[in-house]
């Protein structure tokens, strides 16, 4: 567990108590701080109680004057909490866990931090530049929005590498990362929900570099015009600013888990940034043609009677829903969710390989009529099962049934992990 002798004696408010909150008040414990924790959730508070140091109790209830800080979790909206808003009005700090990692790091042994965020492929780019550390030989962890709570892992020998997802809930939570490494893969409308319009979100993944010290490498892809807006604001580095162009022509061929032109993308980032760490090419090739991919992104799950069934209930909004619907080429599409926009024009140049549409979740009627006329057949399914029924009952020798979704999943599933594991068990469950 990675904590702090700067926490000791200290008073940390921590709200939100799932893996990374439960972990952080762990740590903070550990650490010798006071903790006082609160979740909306029974069954998360029971967890936390029985750690030594914490209490539960609900934070709305108690005044915050002298806490060292808030630490609340990546869903904590804090646009619209009431809690939030009366931390600033009595100037305790806002943060999360990612920023007590980096309050934590000068206790650590000597170490570097890569940090990747993006709206789409993050989470493969991240399990690719810890595979090819690992394939090199080098000590590493990841950490962040991939699941995996950074303060939770037992801290690396030195030498070592931390690997860290960021979304952009995660950054806005963090003051003081110094990234060695800082990627940035693109920029598109997502979680506006929680921002003042788009250039909002888009500061939000710029903050990763202005923590950043300048003669530390930034890699940023320029295919979209917010991220090339980025990489011209870092131009100042030199070489230490490496630009990601799309439509770069490369050798797939040996990368069976890294096929498509948004993984080529990924894995030039990837390639970039371990460069960086002074990886060898040799490494870099082994470390490229023996990654695996991830859960729950085109995954595989079954095939039956010919039948592909795939998971990729990690494309949670349109634009990283397109690549799944462009790599088959009969496809029959399980779609919808928590909705993040109003439109699935990203996913629009690979109709044509849709079959048929079954629409699901709170997105289900507003799909529904979207796709309408656009592909051979639509269903409003309303959840995964019927969806899948219906689908599985269609398909025929050589069709892909596909699970991606284009939105979130926080209307019927806990996440996008427990949406895929419903999608694998109804699956299982098939006659």
């Amino acid at each position: 567990m990675i904590g702090s002798t700067a926490f000791a004696g200290r008073r940390y408010a921590v709200l939100g108590l799932a893996r990374s909150g439960l972990a952080t008040v762990r740590a903070l414990a550990k650490s010798g701080a006071h903790v006082v924790a609160w979740d909306s959730d029974p069954a998360a508070r029971a967890r936390a109680a029985g750690i030594d140091g914490v209490i539960v109790h609900d934070i709305a209830k108690l005044n915050l004057d002298g806490a060292a800080a808030l630490v609340v979790s990546p869903g904590v909206p804090l646009n619209t909490h009431p809690l939030v808003a009366r931390a600033r009005t009595a100037g305790i700090a806002i943060i999360g866990d990612i920023e007590l990692f980096a309050q934590a790091r000068s206790e650590l042994p000597p170490h570097k931090v890569v940090g990747i965020t993006g709206t789409n492929g993050k989470s493969t780019t991240t399990a690719l530049v810890h595979h090819i550390l690992r394939t090199a030989g080098v000590p590493t962890l990841m950490g962040g929005n991939i699941g995996l709570p950074i303060l939770e892992q037992a801290p690396l020998a030195a030498g070592g590498v931390y690997v860290l997802e960021l979304s952009s809930y995660q950054l806005d939570l963090t003051r003081t990362l110094d990234c060695e490494v800082a990627v940035l893969l693109n920029l598109t409308p997502d979680h506006l929900d929680r921002y003042d319009g788009f250039e909002g979100y888009a500061a939000s993944k710029a903050r990763l570099f202005a923590m950043q010290s300048p003669t530390h490498d930034a890699v940023v892809g320029i295919g979209d015009t917010p991220s090339a807006q980025i990489a011209r604001s870092l131009s100042a580095r030199g070489e230490h600013l490496t630009k990601i162009a799309p439509g770069v022509c490369m050798d797939q061929s040996r990368w069976p888990a890294l096929q498509g032109p948004h993984n080529a993308q990924n894995a030039l980032a990837a390639i970039a940034a371990v460069k960086a760490l002074g990886v060898s090419e040799a490494d870099i090739d082994r470390g490229l043609a023996s990654f695996t991919g991830l859960p729950h992104r085109m995954e595989t799950v079954a095939v039956r009677n010919g039948v592909t069934f795939v998971d990729d209930s990690k494309a949670t909004n349109p634009e990283s829903a397109a690549p799944a619907l462009g790599a088959f080429d009969r496809v029959h599409w399980i779609v919808g969710g928590k909705r993040k926009g109003d439109d699935l024009d990203a996913c629009a140049p690979y109709f044509g390989s849709v079959v048929a549409a079954y629409t699901i979740g709170e997105a289900g009627p507003l799909f529904r009529d979207l796709l309408t006329g656009r592909v051979p057949v639509v269903q409003e399914a309303g959840d995964l099962v019927t969806a899948l029924a219906h689908a599985a009952a269609a398909a025929r020798d050589g069709d892909v049934v596909l699970l991606s979704p284009a939105c979130a999943s926080f209307d019927q599933f806990r996440d996008y992990e427990d949406r895929g594991a419903a999608f694998r068990a109804a699956v299982e469950a098939l006659p």
